[in-house]
């Protein structure tokens, strides 16, 4: 196949394997440096004031209609994706943002984050049965709620000039009150793993190396880890 020239491949440098690893050792200092300043503006964020949640807010689920504190199926933390399913949305009403789906495919194992007293949600302004076909086909099994006839998401900033916008939240709750600790979009979503994600959260990874003034449970790097399967052995 004849390649266009102005489309044709430029490579970096061809050097030996020392050039490279003297090349290599110096963009690891740079690597270790942002990884240092990413704990920092976690721990900065673990100390984000915090807003109580004083409305009122019904979800529909496969189970009937919860609450916001319902989510939180029993755990402390609760991060909930505002998942992109409404008329404005291209797809509509089969299928939810294209950009939403492609992060939702990446997010992993939610027995990580039950093991940090954290649960996950999506959350959508379409009815529940548009969310539960469109989650059947992409093979989803997160709790995904329904918010439609409710102002949840135009009472979060999600919905500006009636168009829906996506996003995470994270709260949390003192057995009473229930508490919006952050949120993130644009960007924001790009990259979320277990880490990151628990990252995001006040209680952070609730181990003993992080910086963290809200207290509770800490355990050793690691130590915590398990497969996704053997969470109910220990």
């Amino acid at each position: 196949m004849k390649v266009n020239s102005e489309n044709a491949i430029k490579f970096p440098k061809i050097v030996g394997q020392a050039e490279w690893q003297k090349a290599r050792d110096a963009l690891l200092v740079k690597e270790k440096a942002a990884t240092r300043a990413s704990d920092a503006l976690a721990a900065e964020r673990r100390r984000l004031p915090m807003v109580r949640i004083d409305k009122q807010y019904v979800f529909a689920g496969p189970k009937g209609n919860l609450s916001l504190f319902d989510l939180f199926e029993g755990r402390r933390q609760l991060m909930l994706y505002h998942f992109m399913f409404a008329p404005s949305v291209a797809g509509w009403p089969d299928a939810g943002c294209v950009g939403c789906s492609m992060v939702v495919d990446q997010f992993g194992q939610l027995a990580h984050f039950h093991a940090r007293d954290t649960s996950f949600c999506l959350v959508s302004q379409a009815p529940l049965e548009n969310i539960e076909k469109f989650k059947m086909r992409m093979g989803w099994t997160y709790p995904w709620y329904s918010s439609d006839g409710s102002e949840f998401n135009k009472d979060f900033g999600l919905t500006i000039d009636k168009h829906e916008r996506y996003g995470l939240s994270v709260f949390i709750h003192d057995d009473k009150d229930v508490y919006r600790t952050y949120h993130t979009n644009g960007r924001g979503v790009e990259g979320l793993n277990i880490w990151t994600f628990l990252d995001l959260t006040p209680l952070g990874r609730q181990e003993e190396w992080q910086d963290s003034v809200v207290g509770g449970q800490r355990t050793k790097a690691g130590a915590w880890w398990r497969r996704h399967d053997e969470y109910g052995e220990h």
